[in-house]
């Protein structure tokens, strides 16, 4: 049985409008949903691929556009100027952002900043361009090129450099062969000295072409390896045989020739004994000859005596000291006293310090010392009246010949000091060198020369006069 109170004829109105309140509030709560709780945005997902895609292909038509275009070369100074967009800068520009005004600004770089960073870039080969606007497939190109590496850039050099050294110069075998067409041999040092030789030891040579032939032998000589190939034809020999010629001229360009190849070789020293040459020399030297001649035999003596124990006995025994006493007391031949001087304290000092490389060594009875002990060098100088000569020659002038005699002196010293305590002229000599080279070391320190020339000779008197008193 239904209520009673509302009939129904006026239910039905108030139902629907129920349902419409309904639907109204559903609609509106749909409507105002916040975004941040939906799972997706269609519309939102659709506007960025777009945005992706319109990107895309806004850059590929720019890098259409950048290969297709001419980029203006901006010409940089050295103040700061500003860079207009699409211009290119030239390599070793400096550019900066300008942050007041928001543009780039370009200059030249500083010329000793910029060489200082050249010098730390690996050199390469620049692409030669004569225009003034560079393509971006320019730049593309010279960046590839660059980027061949050390290997690629280093072997096409190394094939230039081949190349260019062949179209300068040409084969030996190829200008031997030109030569023969010409008649011109080219000659090893061997064949030029065998040449030299024959020539001198032709009688049908004349005295200018011997002399010629000697003067360009000694050229050769220098060299060690060719001194000793003068022995295996025996140019050796024939050039020790022009010592006994009649011309003073030959003696003098021989002994030349013989001294050069003494220096220091001792094969050619060991030969050179053998076959004569001191005795020759020591001749020469005894006998009246040109001044000339006498400086070049006795420069030949000295290569031969200097570091060869042999030779020195042998000189020992053939009176050679005596040879050179007369010599140094002949008039006008100071110079050749100075070399005679200076010969004597070589030869002692070098057996001084073969001695004492035998006791650094530790070797008790090594073969160059026993040669050396065998040289009795120093009590022959003290009998024939060496300490006496020696101490005389203090009187020349040069103070290049004082400084020898000083040092000579000072060898001599050990051997010779009894004779030199009792020589009241040497005392002399020494006070008054020691006054003059005061004055010179004076001067020299007013000059500003701290421990000079003359303040080392200074020194040596000083060290005599100490020891004689």
């Amino acid at each position: 049985m239904p209520p009673q109170g509302l009939p129904l004829s006026g239910m039905a109105p108030l139902g629907m409008l129920l349902g419409l309140l309904m639907a109204s509030y559903f609609t509106f709560c749909f409507c105002h949903q916040k975004p941040e709780f939906a799972l997706t945005n269609p519309e939102k997902t659709t506007t960025k691929e777009t945005e992706r895609k319109e990107t895309i292909a806004e850059e590929e038509l720019d890098s259409e556009e950048l290969d297709s275009e001419v980029l203006e070369v901006f010409h940089p100074s050295h103040e700061w100027q500003a860079l207009r967009p699409g211009q290119a800068v030239p390599v070793g520009s400096h550019v900066r952002l300008n942050l007041q005004t928001g543009t780039r600004e370009v200059k030249l770089q500083d010329e000793d900043k910029f060489r200082n960073t050249l010098k730390g870039l690996k050199k390469g080969k620049r692409l030669d361009i004569n225009t003034n606007t560079y393509t971006s497939q320019d730049l593309k190109s010279a960046l590839a090129k660059f980027k061949e590496g050390a290997e690629m850039e280093s072997s096409k050099e190394d094939k230039a450099r081949q190349a260019e050294v062949k179209r300068l110069f040409r084969p030996i075998e190829e200008l031997k062969r030109d030569f023969e067409e010409l008649n011109v041999v080219i000659e090893t040092d061997m064949q030029i000295m065998v040449r030299l030789i024959n020539k001198f030891n032709s009688s049908n040579s004349s005295l200018e072409e011997k002399i010629a032939a000697l003067f360009d032998l000694e050229y050769y000589v220098h060299q060690m390896d060719n001194a000793q190939d003068l022995l295996s034809f025996g140019g050796l020999q024939v050039v020790i045989n022009g010592l006994n010629s009649t011309e003073p001229l030959v003696k003098e360009y021989a002994a030349f020739v013989l001294g050069a190849a003494f220096s220091s070789n001792p094969k050619v020293q060991v030969e050179a004994i053998e076959g004569g040459a001191l005795q020759k020399l020591l001749v020469i030297l005894a006998t009246e000859q040109p001044l000339a001649a006498k400086k070049k035999v006795l420069f030949a003596l000295c290569s031969l005596l200097r570091h060869f124990p042999y030779a020195q006995q042998q000189f020992l025994k053939l009176g050679g000291l005596q040879v050179l006493r007369s010599l140094v007391q002949e008039k006008g031949t100071e110079v050749l006293a100075v070399r005679v001087v200076t010969l004597l304290y070589d030869l002692v000092t070098e057996k001084m310090f073969a001695e004492e490389e035998a006791k650094l060594t530790q070797e008790t009875f090594p073969e160059k010392l026993q040669q050396y002990r065998q040289v009795h060098l120093l009590p022959s100088l003290r009998e024939q009246g060496w300490c006496e000569i020696t101490a005389h020659l203090l009187a020349l002038p040069e103070h290049d010949a004082r400084e020898k005699v000083l040092q000579t002196l000072g060898a001599l010293l050990v051997t010779c000091w009894d004779h030199y305590h009792q020589d009241s002229q040497l005392s002399r000599m020494l006070a008054s060198l020691q006054a003059e080279y005061q004055l010179l070391a004076a001067q020299e320190l007013q000059d500003g020369e701290d421990e000079g020339y003359f303040w080392e000779l200074l020194g040596s008197i000083n060290s005599l006069l100490k020891e004689l008193r």
